[in-house]
This record gives C-alpha cells, sequence and structure tokens, in this order.
C-alpha cells in the first residue's frame, strides 16, 4: 500500500511512517522540516502542504491512503500561523485527494475539540459538538480543521474518510501537550481542582493511526487507551511536584519561575476533565492498547 503521511517529521509523523515502511507499505513523506534520516522505505519531500509542490506529489504518487497530520497544536503559536496551516492546510489536503482520486485520507484531530467546562458530560461520545470554544480560542483553528474534515464525509461521498480525535500522548520521546506542560519539575495545578486526564503512550497512538489507515473505516472516531487518572496522579507517578495555587496566583505566576507558560484558554483545561468514549473505535477496528497508565507515566518518567 502507498501512503502519503503529512506532518512526518514531527515526532509523531515519524512513528507512524516507520511502522507503516517497517511493515512494508512505501511511505511519502510531506513536510516544510526535513528528515535527513529517514528509514528505508520513507521518501521525504520538505514542502509546504499548502503549495503547489505538496499537490503534486499527490498527484504523482497516486497514494491508497493519505494520513494528515500536518496541523499545529502549540496554544503558544500565533494565531494567523496557526489558521494557515490547521485550517488551510487540512482544506488543501482533502481538495487535492479528493481531485486526483485517492480512495481514503485519515486525519488525525485531538480530543480536545470537545473544550473543557464544569457542567460538560464525564465521557464524551463523537456526536457531541465543541464547548467552550469561546472560552479557549486557541482551539478554534483546530476544531474547525476537525469539522472541514468530518464533512468530507459527505462532501467527497467516493472517498473514505477517517477523523481521529486522539486523545493525550505520553512517552519516553516527551511529545506533545500533556508532556509540554509536565516539562518542568513542577506542575502547576488550580487549587481545589484535580481533573481527570486521559493519554495513551506513544507506541500505542501510532498503532491507533496505522491500524485506522489500513482498516478503512469510515467516520469520526474517539481514539483512547486506558482509563484517565487525575492530575495529581500525573504529576506524582511522573516525578514532578505539584504546586496548588489559588486561580488569580495561578494566572499571574503561568510562565515564570520555572512553570508552564499556557494561554488564558488553557485554565479550563487545568480545571475541568476531557474524557472520552473510544467504544465506536474499538468496535469499528478491534484497537487494543498494549501499555497501561502506569507504565505510560513511568516510561515518561525516566526517559
Amino acid at each position: 500500500m502507498k501512503v502519503v503521511v503529512t506532518g512526518v517529521s514531527g515526532i509523531l509523523g515519524r512513528m507512524v511512517a516507520a511502522r507503516l515502511a517497517a511493515e512494508r507499505h512505501k511511505v511519502i513523506g510531506i513536510d516544510v522540516r526535513p528528515w535527513p534520516d529517514a528509514p528505508p522505505g520513507v521518501e521525504v519531500h520538505v514542502v509546504d502542504v499548502r503549495k503547489r509542490a505538496a499537490e503534486d506529489v499527490i498527484r504523482t504518487a497516486r497514494p491508497a491512503v493519505v494520513v494528515h497530520m500536518g496541523t499545529l497544536t502549540q496554544f503558544t503559536a500565533p494565531t494567523e500561523e496557526r489558521e494557515r496551516i490547521n485550517l488551510d492546510g487540512t482544506r488543501k489536503v482533502f481538495e487535492h485527494c479528493h481531485r486526483y482520486k485517492v480512495k481514503h485520507v485519515v486525519f488525525v484531530g485531538r480530543h480536545t475539540f470537545y473544550g473543557a467546562s464544569g457542567d460538560s458530560p464525564l465521557y464524551h461520545t463523537e456526536d457531541e459538538p465543541p464547548v467552550a470554544v469561546t472560552k479557549f480560542p486557541e482551539l478554534t483553528d483546530l476544531v474547525a480543521a476537525d469539522l472541514f474534515a468530518g464533512s468530507s464525509l459527505w462532501r467527497y461521498p467516493d472517498m473514505t474518510t477517517t477523523v481521529l480525535r486522539m486523545c493525550y500522548t505520553l512517552g519516553p520521546a516527551k511529545h506533545g501537550t500533556l508532556a509540554t506542560f509536565l516539562k518542568g519539575p513542577m506542575v502547576p495545578m488550580v487549587l481545589g481542582f484535580d481533573p481527570l486526564f486521559q493519554f495513551m503512550h506513544e507506541q500505542d497512538v501510532t498503532s491507533a493511526i496505522v491500524l485506522a489507515a489500513k482498516s478503512k473505516v469510515a467516520g469520526v472516531f474517539n481514539v483512547a487507551g486506558p482509563q484517565p487518572v487525575p492530575l495529581s496522579l500525573v504529576v506524582r507517578v511522573t516525578g514532578r511536584t505539584a504546586v496548588p495555587l489559588p486561580e488569580p496566583i495561578f494566572r499571574r505566576l503561568l510562565g515564570r519561575f520555572g512553570l508552564p507558560k499556557l494561554t488564558p484558554g488553557a485554565m479550563q483545561h487545568i480545571k475541568h476533565a476531557v474524557v472520552i468514549d473510544a467504544s465506536r473505535f474499538r468496535a469499528a477496528t478491534g484497537f487494543q492498547h498494549q501499555i497501561d497508565e502506569v507504565q505510560a507515566m513511568e516510561a515518561f518518567r525516566w526517559a
């Protein structure tokens, strides 16, 4: 099977490409960042996914599957840059895939699509709309990209579209939003709040994405593995020190004294849980995680 992977030079993109290549699939990567030591079986094109050169890659390669991972999840990045990469890039990828008759497109999104709110249900299902986006404007472009990808289910009925809403990643690569929050020795918590956090080891995340590409299931799917655990437990098991702070002080100290830098909207995600029901994906693909929550936290701690 020939697969195009956008965002291939990112840490997770490399894992997905390497896994596909190890299974003897032909992998063609697209990214503005080079990957000079890409493994055999992975061909990398250093181009912007929004430019004509990226379209030419899809046009000439004629892949069976495109896995779109070329999105920006760093909330501190400029809004204009996020919109260009996340929404414009996603739109271009799906248009190219439709134009050149790609059979299957996998969009890798985030479970933060649903937003965090004190009155949200404990487990979000795929049928729920996003909430609290107005309180977290940095999520807007990712939500819009997710919705655009999902609209391809009816816009391009001849093309199989799979939208994955992945929970947080945690593991030795120390990649992703949760890993960045846990980067320093001290982790701030809002006094009086201890939300559940849901995450998978990066190898299980890789397995889920590769399985989705091979299974060719159509629809929107939440993807998660082990049970969620309280933030205080995540902090303790990963060897960090929790620093409970009253919310007004928490806001003033972010990004100072070794504490992580967060946008104002991210405060909701430190106070309230975003937990997803992933039963639909498991039923459709047979996916089972291999690494439990304690092993994932310990792998992050000792890396």
